[in-house]
């Protein structure tokens, strides 16, 4: 649908006519062609706007106007001269007239309304097109398939056919990111001008894209090309998304189901959960006590003992604390351990104000990092799969991870990859969490090294520091999502790290010592007032004669 005009100059009779032409299009075309190309969710784009925002060229529309993008404009226009150079028989105009005839079904695929007429839609698009095909041009050369040896002498510095050039990573940087797509079907009607069939025309755009994949795709190609179909990619990201996470199968669709909706009703049981324990601690921690009080037969503590076993004591133990602890003055001893409840009545206008800017998820998986796994007894093996090929053997206590390489492409990739997926994904977030994984398990540099020597992290980057911070920085989510198979693998690691007894006693410290010392000093206070009371009263009357001890004792 072509755009009406500026809004302040709206004119009603002009907006019917507008309306009526699209419908009757659609209607004719009887094109369902689904969203592809989105905007960049605001929260992620807040996190680090440089990944998302093309830096070197505009492809497609929204970032057309632009000014420090301009000057990719003649390098455009040389890859759309070359183009009809080399094909003369390819009338350049009836190639976009083409296109503006299925003007409908190109503004189809942007979710945001792009405020342009067809004719300019129909330019934009052909001249994109003939800079990308020239840009992967060089993958054709690589491969020895191409039909031109080199590219335009214009290109010689942008495109590299080793990989090395600054320019040539910029571009393909920009090629990746969301808002910086055209629908792929534009290349391949482009390329069916210049073959004599579109098979001919798919098999060398499918080469060329396989040569883009094996530059950008941080894990091992596994998926094999002939399974790749060039009609059902959308785009160029969509093509690179496909070949991590292949089409979901009918048994994976009906995980899907079971798994993906959230029950709601869960989240409050898990809050009672976590704060009972907390809460509890008095009643839990007291029966610790009686029981090494009563293992002991000293005089001493057996006069401890009378008070402590008192119908009183007992009494104040079945008194409900839970509740008790929210009063004033009791609350203190729990104000350190929740800090957020704590705060949550003074801070409630500031939570709801940082609430709107601060909508991704900040929890990180609730897993070990890879020092503390290696040092309770779990291995890190690599393999040569995607993804799906992450797996916790208990019985080993082994935990098989997919090989990745991260160069100074890999975090532009993997972050358009995971704006993509909670964008277009109906089903279960893979790669976002598998980036919720690393991030949990890296957290400092000495965790990344340990992946690179295990060979699990081929590190193309300048040091270890700088794998840590690309994991970290990159915890926020948009929304929740469970994916079986690595939520099962996450379970399983937890379970068997929280088995080992050195990591019990850890928690066991943490939790009633660390975690309650207001408590600890409170009774270690009561204990010296009662000793001292004990002491005044011997000091005064005979002990052991009052409660008839024996002298020898």
């Amino acid at each position: 649908m072509t755009s009406i005009s500026n809004p302040i100059n709206f004119n009603e009779h002009m907006w019917v006519i507008e309306m009526r032409r699209s419908l009757n299009e659609e209607v004719e075309e009887d094109n369902e062609v689904p969203v592809n190309i989105f905007n960049v969710p605001k929260a992620l784009m807040a996190n680090k706007p440089d990944c998302y925002v093309p830096q070197e060229v505009a492809l497609g529309p929204f970032h057309r106007l632009r000014p420090e993008l301009y000057e990719m404009e003649r390098y455009k226009l040389a890859a759309a001269k070359r183009a009809q150079k080399n094909h003369p028989e390819v009338n350049f105009e009836s190639f976009v007239d083409q296109l503006t005839r299925h003007e409908t079904r190109v503004r189809a695929c942007y979710h945001r309304f792009l405020r342009c007429n067809g004719e300019t839609l129909a330019w934009m698009m052909a001249i994109d097109a003939c800079f990308l095909l020239d840009f992967l041009h060089v993958y054709a050369v690589k491969s020895g398939r191409a039909i031109t040896k080199s590219s335009s002498k214009m290109m010689t510095h942008l495109v590299d056919y080793a990989g090395t050039k600054s320019a040539h990573n910029a571009i393909l940087r920009d090629m990746v990111m969301v808002e910086n797509q055209i629908p792929l079907y534009v290349l391949r009607k482009l390329l069916e001008f210049q073959f004599s069939t579109l098979d001919e025309a798919d098999d060398m755009l499918l080469l060329m894209l396989v040569g883009f994949g094996e530059d950008l795709c941080p894990f091992p190609m596994t998926y094999l090309s002939d399974q790749i179909h060039v009609e059902e990619q959308a785009h160029l990201l969509d093509f690179l998304y496909h070949l991590i996470v292949p089409p979901r199968s009918k048994e994976t669709s009906e995980v899907e189901v079971v798994i993906e909706p959230e029950n709601e009703d869960d989240e409050p049981n898990e809050n009672k959960e976590r704060s009972s324990p907390e809460s509890n601690h008095v009643q839990q921690l007291f029966p610790m006590i009686w029981d090494m009080l009563s293992a002991l037969a000293q005089s001493p503590i057996r006069l401890l003992k009378l008070p402590l076993f008192s119908n009183a004591v007992k009494f104040i133990m079945k008194l409900p604390w839970e509740n008790i602890s929210n009063l004033p003055g009791f609350s203190i001893f729990y104000q350190n351990k929740n800090p957020e409840n704590g705060n949550s009545n003074s801070n409630s206008n500031s939570n709801s104000n940082s609430n709107i800017t601060k909508s991704p998820l900040m929890e990180e998986i609730a897993i070990p990092s890879v020092s503390e796994l290696c040092n309770s007894g779990l291995r890190f093996l690599p393999t040569n799969g995607s993804i799906s090929s992450i797996t916790f053997d208990p019985k080993t206590a082994t935990l098989y991870l997919p090989t990745v390489s991260l160069d100074v492409n890999t975090e532009v990739t993997l972050r358009n990859l995971v704006a993509y997926e909670s964008s277009n994904a109906s089903g279960p977030l893979i790669i976002t969490r598998y980036t919720e994984l690393m991030n949990g398990i890296i957290d400092t540099k000495e965790d990344a090294k340990i992946m690179t020597e295990r060979g699990i992290i081929l590190n193309r980057l300048k040091s270890d520091e700088e794998v840590a911070n690309l994991w970290n920085g990159m915890s926020k989510s948009i929304r929740l999502t469970k994916v079986p198979f690595l939520d099962k693998v996450i379970e399983d690691v937890n379970k068997y790290h929280s088995g080992i007894w050195k990591v019990k006693a850890g928690k066991f410290m943490k939790r009633y010592v660390f975690g309650s010392w207001q408590l600890l000093i409170f009774l270690a206070t009561i204990s010296f007032l009662l000793l001292m009371i004990l002491q005044s009263f011997c000091s005064v009357y005979s002990c052991p004669r009052t409660f008839q001890i024996p002298e020898d004792q």
